[in-house]
Parts: C-alpha cells; sequence; structure tokens
C-alpha cells in the first residue's frame, strides 16, 4: 500500500467520534436562540421601530432613516448579547455559494477611547469591493461598485461573534448580481397573482405565500482519506476509481442505523441549526453507503432558500470538526447513487389554506384544482426554462440515474388524480345543466379529499411530482442554491394564473358565463392543452425516452443545452414581463453559467490529467518493472521454456502497456482540444466544446486507469480506493 494511503488509513481507524457537548435545553427550548426573531425585537425595540419592521416585513413598506437608526441599535444590543463583535452583510453572490465581510463594532472616537457603533446606514445598506464576483459583463472588472442592502424578510443571525444581516447583493446601475434579488421578485409576482385567482373563492384572502421545503442529500467521508485523493480535494467526486465489490446493491445502508460518527456530526449540527431558527426534522441513511439525508419542516421560501445556503456552510465546517470530509457533489462516487435536493413547494394563504391541498367542500377543492391544473399547466408551457433551472456540470452526472430524474421535464399525479382530470375534460362546454353541476361538484370534486387520503403513489423517476399536498421538484441538485429553481418556478406559475384570471374573466364578461362555468370551462381547456406533459410511468425507460420525443417533449441531456432555454424569446417574456430579471440580467446569468461550466469541466480535466500522469502511469510501470524482474529470473531458472511459467506474468506486462498507451494517448489529446476550446471566444460555443470535445475522454481514461486498479499490486496503488472511501466508519 502507498505512503500516503497508509497513512490516511491509519489515521482514519485511529480517530474516535468528537464528543459533542449537549447544551442545556430541549430542541424546542434552544429554536431561534441565535435569531433576531420576532421575541427579540419586541424585546429590544421601540414600539415605534417594531410596528415599522413588521409593516415592511408584511406590506413591503419603506423603512426611513429615523427607523432604521433605532432597529439597528436593538439589533447590535441584542447582538452583543449573544458576544458579537462584529456584523456582515451576508448574500448569496453567483458563485454558488455564500459571501459576507466582517466589520467591527469598535470605532475609535478620537480622543483615546472608542466606543461600539452600528447605526441605520451600517444596516441598511454596505458597499463591498464586487469586482471579483460574476457579473456576466453587466459591468468592467475595473468597476467594483456594488451594494449590499437589507432584506427585513430574513430575520438577522449571530453565528460564533458575528452578527449577520441576510441581504441582497446589485450593481452600482441596479442590476441583480445575486440569488435573492430575482426570488423576492418572484415570490412578490406569485402573490399578486395566486391572491387575484383566489378571490374567486375566498375575499378574506390578500396574501399569498410561496413555501418550500428541502431535503438535503449528501455523503460524508473521513478527512484524512479524502486528503490522500487530490480529486475530491479540488473537484468534489472520485474521477478515477473502480467499483467496490459491494456497493448498494444489497440495500442495507437505507434507513439502517446511524453509524457513531455520522449521528455525533448530525447533533452537533442540528443543535446549532436550531439555535439558527431552521425547523431541521429528520435525519437518516441513504440508499449509498456513506450517504444521508436531513429535512427541515417546510418555510416560507426565502427564508427557507436562505437556510439551504446557510446550512450547507455549517455542514461543512462541522463535518470537518468530526475529522469528516463533507461531498454535496451531485455524483461523487460512480456506480452507486447520488445526491438531490429535492424541493417541495406549496402556496399559503394567508388565512391558513394550503392552495395545493383539497378541502372539505366542492368550493374549496375547486380552489385546489385550479391552482393544481395551472400549475401543471405552467410546466407544461415552460419545461424547457425548468429543465434549465436545474442545470449544472455535476448534476449532469445524475440526471437520469437510478436514483434522479431524467432530463425529460415531465409531471407524475397518480392515478387517481389522472381519473379526476379525465373525468374533467369530459365536461360539457359552455353552461353547465343543474345535473352536470351536481354530478360535477359532489361525485368528481367533492370526492377528491377521499381518494388522495391513501393515495400512496410514488414516482421516483419524475423531475416533478404532486405528492399529496405540494409538487416535489426532485430534479434539483445537492449542491444548488435554491434560489434559481424556486424563482422559477414561482415565476411560471405566477404567469399561468394571470392568464387563468384574464381567461375566466373574458368568459364571465364577454360571454356571459357564471364564475364557476367560467373556471371549470378555462380548465378543461388546460388540461387537454397540458395532457403530454404528465407521465405516469418508469422514467429511466428506453421507451419513455421514445414517447417524450413522439409528444414533442424537449430532452435536454446536458449543461450546454440546457441553459439556453433562458435566453428564447418565450423565457425572456415571463421574465421580463413579470418583473424578475431585465435582458441585461439574463443574458449576464447565461454567460456566468456558462462560463462556471467551462471552468468546472476545465478543472476536472486538469486534475484528471495530473492523477494520471502524475500517480496513475508511475505507479502502472513500478509494478510492471516487477513483473519483468519475475520474468528474468524466471527466465534464469527454467532458461528456452521459461515461457510456460510466465505466461501470465507476460499477459499482465502486455495488458499495462496497452493500458499505458491508451491513457497517455487520450490524456494527450484530451489536452489538444482543451487548449483549442480555450481559443474560442463566445462562452456558450466554449462550452459546447468543453461538453463534446474535451468531456467525453474523460471516461475512456478512467476505462483504463480503473482497469489498471484491478491489476497493480495493492501495496503500490496510491489513490484510496471506494472500499475504504465509501466503508471506513
Amino acid at each position: 500500500m502507498s505512503t500516503i494511503r497508509f497513512f490516511a488509513l491509519q489515521e482514519s481507524q485511529n480517530r474516535k467520534p468528537v464528543e459533542v457537548k449537549e447544551i442545556s435545553g430541549s430542541r424546542s427550548e434552544l429554536f431561534g436562540a441565535n435569531v433576531f426573531n420576532d421575541t427579540s425585537c419586541k424585546k429590544f425595540m421601540t414600539k415605534e421601530a417594531y410596528a415599522a419592521l413588521k409593516d415592511a416585513v408584511n406590506h413591503g413598506k419603506k423603512i426611513d432613516r429615523k427607523i432604521a437608526d433605532q432597529v439597528a441599535s436593538a439589533m447590535k444590543a441584542w447582538a452583543m448579547t449573544k458576544g458579537a463583535t462584529h456584523y456582515t452583510h451576508w448574500f448569496q453572490p453567483l458563485t454558488g455559494a455564500t459571501a459576507e465581510k466582517h466589520d467591527a463594532f469598535f470605532e475609535p472616537v478620537g480622543d483615546g477611547t472608542a466606543m461600539d457603533k452600528f447605526d441605520g446606514g451600517q444596516l441598511v445598506q454596505q458597499e463591498p469591493d464586487a469586482s471579483s464576483f460574476p457579473n456576466g459583463g453587466i459591468r468592467n472588472t475595473f468597476e467594483a461598485r456594488g451594494y449590499t442592502a437589507w432584506d427585513p424578510t430574513s430575520p438577522a443571525f449571530v453565528i460564533a461573534t458575528t452578527l449577520c444581516i441576510p441581504t441582497v447583493f446589485v450593481s452600482y446601475t441596479g442590476e441583480a448580481l445575486d440569488n435573492k434579488t430575482p426570488l423576492l421578485r418572484a415570490l412578490q409576482a406569485i402573490d399578486h397573482a395566486a391572491t387575484d385567482v383566489a378571490q374567486y373563492f375566498d375575499k378574506n384572502v390578500s396574501k399569498v405565500i410561496s413555501t418550500l421545503g428541502w431535503e438535503q442529500e449528501y455523503f460524508l467521508i473521513d478527512s484524512a482519506l479524502a486528503a490522500s485523493r487530490p480529486d475530491i480535494l479540488l473537484t468534489g467526486r472520485v474521477l478515477l476509481g473502480h467499483h467496490a465489490a459491494k456497493g448498494q446493491q444489497l440495500e442495507d445502508h437505507y434507513f439502517g442505523s446511524i453509524p457513531e460518527r455520522s449521528l455525533a456530526f448530525m447533533r452537533e449540527l442540528e443543535i446549532e441549526s436550531i439555535q439558527l431558527g431552521i425547523p431541521v426534522k429528520t435525519r437518516h441513511n441513504e440508499v449509498a453507503p456513506n450517504q444521508f439525508e436531513l429535512a427541515p419542516i417546510y418555510e416560507e421560501a426565502n427564508l427557507a432558500v436562505d437556510h439551504n445556503s446557510l446550512i450547507m456552510d455549517l455542514m461543512s465546517k462541522i463535518a470537518s470538526r468530526h475529522n469528516l470530509k463533507l461531498l454535496l457533489h451531485e455524483k461523487p462516487f460512480d456506480g452507486i447513487n447520488g445526491s438531490g435536493k429535492h424541493n417541495n413547494w406549496s402556496l399559503a394563504t394567508d388565512t391558513g389554506v394550503n392552495l395545493l391541498s383539497p378541502g372539505k367542500t366542492p368550493k374549496s377543492n375547486l380552489m385546489f384544482l385550479t391552482y393544481f391544473i395551472n400549475t401543471i399547466k405552467a410546466v407544461h408551457r415552460y419545461d424547457d426554462l425548468l429543465r434549465a433551472s436545474i442545470a449544472s456540470a455535476s448534476n449532469d452526472f445524475r440526471l437520469g440515474a437510478n436514483e434522479a430524474p431524467p432530463a425529460i421535464v415531465s409531471v407524475f399525479i397518480g392515478q387517481q388524480l389522472t381519473a379526476v382530470l379525465d373525468e374533467l375534460e369530459r365536461v360539457t362546454n359552455g353552461n353547465l345543466s343543474p345535473e352536470e353541476k351536481t354530478d360535477l361538484k359532489l361525485n368528481v370534486v367533492g370526492k377528491i379529499p377521499e381518494i388522495l387520503l391513501d393515495n400512496t403513489d410514488r414516482n421516483r423517476t419524475s423531475p416533478f411530482a404532486f405528492t399529496g399536498n405540494k409538487f416535489e421538484f426532485r430534479a434539483v441538485g445537492s449542491s444548488a442554491n435554491c434560489a434559481k429553481a424556486m424563482t422559477i418556478v414561482n415565476t411560471i406559475v405566477a404567469q399561468q394564473l394571470k392568464d387563468f384570471k384574464k381567461d375566466v374573466d373574458n368568459l364571465i364578461e364577454n360571454k356571459g358565463l357564471k364564475k364557476d362555468d367560467a373556471i371549470f370551462n378555462v380548465l378543461r381547456e388546460y388540461i387537454k392543452e397540458s395532457k403530454r406533459i404528465r407521465f405516469e410511468g418508469d422514467g429511466y425507460s428506453e421507451e419513455w425516452v421514445k414517447e417524450a420525443k413522439k409528444r414533442g417533449l424537449s430532452n435536454l441531456k446536458n449543461t450546454p443545452e440546457a441553459l439556453r432555454a433562458q435566453i428564447t424569446p418565450l423565457a425572456k417574456e415571463v421574465m421580463i414581463q413579470n418583473g424578475i430579471m431585465n435582458d441585461t440580467e439574463i443574458m449576464a446569468r447565461y454567460e456566468i453559467e456558462m462560463e462556471e461550466y467551462v471552468k468546472k469541466v476545465q478543472i476536472e480535466g486538469r486534475v484528471l490529467g495530473d492523477i494520471v500522469m502524475n500517480h496513475v502511469i508511475p505507479t502502472a510501470i513500478n509494478y510492471q518493472n516487477r513483473l519483468i524482474q519475475n520474468v528474468q529470473g524466471l527466465k534464469e531458472i527454467f532458461g528456452k521454456d521459461f515461457e510456460q511459467y510466465a505466461s501470465e506474468q507476460l499477459d499482465i506486462i502486455k495488458d499495462i502497456s496497452k493500458r499505458i498507451h491508451e491513457i497517455k494517448s487520450n490524456v494527450d489529446q484530451m489536452i489538444d482540444e482543451r487548449k483549442k476550446a480555450n481559443k474560442i471566444d463566445h462562452a456558450d460555443k466554449r462550452a459546447d466544446a468543453y461538453c463534446n470535445k474535451v468531456k467525453p475522454f474523460f471516461e475512456v481514461i478512467r476505462y483504463h486507469c480503473d482497469k489498471l486498479e484491478l491489476t497493480v499490486d495493492d501495496e503500490l496503488w496510491p489513490l484510496t480506493k471506494y472500499r475504504e472511501l465509501l466503508f471506513t466508519r
């Protein structure tokens, strides 16, 4: 065994779980302890400031400078009771990570003394150096000015000694440079559109809130073993490695007893999360060895997105304290399940009604059907844009594999609801007779809660599935920021609801139909129009690929193809009309995401070439030389008859030479293609070149390297193997 690998294994085997010091108090008592929540606001703020803050949160009203100073003073006083010495505007730039610049409350007065200062100006806005953040051509590199602005709808929190203030991040000219700004705009759009439609059913509804419950999958491996793998450290995944004899085929890890070290990590993570107001509820082993999942209770979408971004950062820090390496890559290990982040999305009214949950009366069920069918229609109309929302270099490895939905977007609703929609499709056009109304409302619409009561249908192969009282967007990747997917989902549904209201009002005003008749007629047409997007079968099957093509559905298998859906006239129209992004912001994101794809594939290609040339080939030659010495010794002993005693060794020597030749040849070709791609000026064409010309070499090179791993003496092989990475506890 190689020296590095030996010491990595020895260190991992000698480690014991880190002891988690339990904090006094139950989880419920600890919840939100480090959050400037409503309770803290009331305690530290004046009544005037508190009322103004609630108006800003609930109604979007602006906070003047005087009130901002009061809020800042209260926030600082509260934070200092938690041990805070610094503050930061915490934001989500277009890097896929969060960003923060810490400033101390401390400020010299000038007479040899100092004071703690934090006023309304520092709370509301800051000007970080924005020159190194992705901007997609929105401004020149030398124009570094960018602004972070306080988002009062997401409460501030304290981590260690820093007060963190959630903010948006915009350029000097006002364009969004982050993930949060478009999301907030989309949430406002869905609020207005969904509230207008809700008025058909309940005049008391004045606000509709988009909710999100994410499920975060991840891998934990020993940090010493991870440190022995350059590919894991630099790309987050294993670029080489033969599958272990045992993987996930026995399905014994799924929901099994959680390993002690992993459980210690989870306990500490949960305590910190609970104190930060993240309502983590569920933890369990996932399908693949050393793979796990955590999930919170659903929250308002903006807060849920912030919490997911925050918890991904927490997970990495806490894992390192337990001598573990967190892997959020969508496919860190070939041959076993990758990781997703299922986004469970729904809509709730300020009257406490889940709009995607059937009620007890035909009226409430008609409201449910309205939002249910309009969501399906939105996915049907903007399926390519939805696919683009989850496109990334890392998610390309996962989509369509055994644990993830395919790249073809479809909606699963289950047999029972399919029967309901089929029945509604048969409704007669125009005015309904009293008999038709009675039959429809009582026998079809009225029975929806009953047919869903024992509805256990699930379809893991569906990218967008209805699961009882919400839609589950299963295709989102584990490393992704939820904001992009949630921005698209809320935007397209908002647009669809706006169109629905126009269609219904037109039938009422111009055709003289009653409200319910108009709603039924419009829904009937939507059911017909969106039927092709509904699929109840196996999304992994070849039959579905052929069927989807017949239906005219796209199969955008890679990121460069998928991202182009963001800049089509249809996509631009829905984003611009709803005020989510302007044309400059749309094109900037397209440029940034194409460039990100190129950089990630480029890095993987460089790392792969380095490992192959500096680790794999030298090791193979070393082992081959041992075999050659063995053969030479046999020749000295047996003379001209030595071949009958050394035939196997000679075959291995020949095979190693063949593998080395194939590896070296393909690495050289990959480097040549990479050099050609780097000379291409346009980001989208360069991305195509990396996808179609550079990336295909990865699998060829890996195939021959993995064959050498099976051949070369385990004592010599330099890279920690699958069996060690996945089964070391």
